[in-house]
């Protein structure tokens, strides 16, 4: 009898040790490497005003932007891999190629921006190569149209900018308006407001950190 008595209360020991170990592991908690950002009004080479012949002017910059700092980078700085897109006007560059001495590079694909999980295996990332360049530019050819009857400028629906970064990480971004609000212009409004207010990038994007391809 005390045999089995002895038994039981080593096993209860074993069993409240066991338990007590488990509980008193740390926890760890899953490292997250995949952030969405949303930026607006990024300001891209905006109308300074109108020259005496009639023609819009501007200072003719880019303004360079990283998608790992979600910040404005230095004119400075445009030498070096700090950055990972360029906008002036409707024009996006990438760090690599003719446009920068990094590992940027990017392709225009076609769907809904929430259904991008994972990059295509097949997917073909460009370079810049100027006069051409990795996300395409001219109405209809990538991101945006230009309607001549009403002078605006429109995102496509559809269209994601898949983007290797300088340091070859991955990221998606959708530009959501082009004027200053993050709202397309009514077609009734001025001449100078849609001149004036356009150059202003609205997007969102989501930046991988871990250099994978899945979003």
């Amino acid at each position: 009898m005390i045999k089995q008595l002895f038994k039981i209360t080593f096993v209860l020991l074993a069993t409240t040790q066991m338990f007590a170990c488990s509980k008193s592991e740390t926890i760890t908690t899953p490292v997250v490497t995949v952030s969405t950002k949303v930026v607006t009004d990024l300001m891209a080479d905006t109308v300074l005003g109108i020259a005496a012949n009639g023609m819009p002017y501007s200072a003719g910059k880019y303004t360079f932007f990283s998608l790992e700092n979600n910040t404005i980078v230095p004119s400075t700085d445009s030498a070096t891999a700090k950055w990972d897109l360029a906008f002036m006007s409707t024009r996006i560059l990438t760090n690599g190629g003719t446009s920068g001495p990094a590992l940027g590079g990017a392709f225009i694909y076609t769907g809904l921006f929430d259904d991008l999980k994972i990059i295509p295996a097949d997917s073909i990332f460009k370079t810049d190569n100027a006069p051409t360049y990795a996300i395409t530019t001219g109405s209809g050819k990538g991101w945006y149209t230009y309607d001549q009857l009403t002078s605006l400028i429109t995102p496509l629906a559809g269209r994601v900018l898949v983007i290797r970064t300088a340091s070859g990480k991955y990221a998606k971004l959708e530009i959501t308006s082009y004027y200053k609000g993050g709202v397309t212009l009514p077609v009734s409004a001025s001449d100078i407001e849609k001149l004036t207010k356009q150059r202003y990038y609205s997007f969102r994007y989501t930046y991988q950190s871990n250099g994978s391809k899945v979003f």
